[in-house]
């Protein structure tokens, strides 16, 4: 591991709003003392949010300005991204964020049934090849169930025209209601003051031309899943190289 990311890694672990728990820490544990008590984290019974695969965490940081009556937290397994917006966070005074940092096929370990009100997925991985690692797919839309308010809702923001398809057939194969839908999301006039955060890598993507598709939806309480039978045809996501972001960013 580099030696920027020993630093990063050790700033966070004097965040008192930064909470790393991957697998082995969980195991050793046993338990997570906040699960079901977030609300006397945050001293407050607000909504909570949560952003799966936050990165750098700019649309947790960014939505906590927009709706200070709410709380809000990014979740990610990779600290040294996550390390820029738990700073910018803790420097802003953003009592209502919090971030934390273990694989989100733990997240039913981290918080309880009807603790969560919203799930933002911002830029995932399409995982083109593995169902089951898909974010938005039947096995990761039940562990959401298990935490979300009935009727809770899930915002997919991608780039990904595969991701986006798939996560379409399947609503309507499950028939969820979709209150929002779009494959051009800054060109179908809904891109507001929310819509339009931009995160690192979408800026990078909308660089290249890419289309930004967006999809709202409800996740009712007590529903069985089921994958949609539909053949996608492969997209060209993939990320930047390392090199590539290195010129952009140095500090990556």
């Amino acid at each position: 591991m580099g030696k920027n990311k020993l630093q990063k890694f050790a700033e966070m672990k004097t965040f008192d709003h930064v909470f790393q728990y991957p697998f082995a820490r969980l195991q050793e544990e046993g338990s997570f003392p906040l699960r079901g008590q977030w609300s006397d984290f945050f001293g407050n019974g607000n909504p909570l949010v949560l952003e799966l695969g936050c990165g750098r965490g700019e649309y947790t940081v960014a939505l906590s300005k927009l709706y200070p009556d709410k709380n809000f937290i990014g979740i990610d397994i990779k600290g040294a991204r996550m390390w820029a917006g738990a700073k910018q966070a803790r420097q802003e005074g953003r009592t209502n964020t919090a971030f934390l940092r273990t694989s989100i096929e733990l997240i039913d370990r981290f918080f309880a049934p009807d603790e969560v009100s919203e799930i933002w997925i911002t830029f995932p991985d399409p995982q083109m090849k593995k169902v089951r690692k898909r974010l938005t797919s039947c096995r990761f839309l039940t562990l959401y169930q298990q935490i979300l308010k009935p009727g809770g809702l899930i915002h997919l923001k991608t780039d990904s025209p595969f991701l986006y398809t798939y996560t379409h057939a399947l609503i309507e194969a499950n028939r969820l209601e979709a209150v929002q839908d779009t494959d051009d999301l800054y060109h179908c006039g809904w891109a507001d003051e929310v819509l339009s955060i931009k995160t690192y890598y979408e800026m990078q993507w909308i660089d290249r031309g890419k289309t930004i598709k967006y999809i709202q939806f409800h996740l009712p309480a007590g529903r069985t899943f089921t994958e949609p039978d539909i053949d996608i045809p492969e997209d060209d996501y993939r990320s930047f190289n390392r090199s590539r972001r290195s010129q952009q960013n140095p500090t990556v």
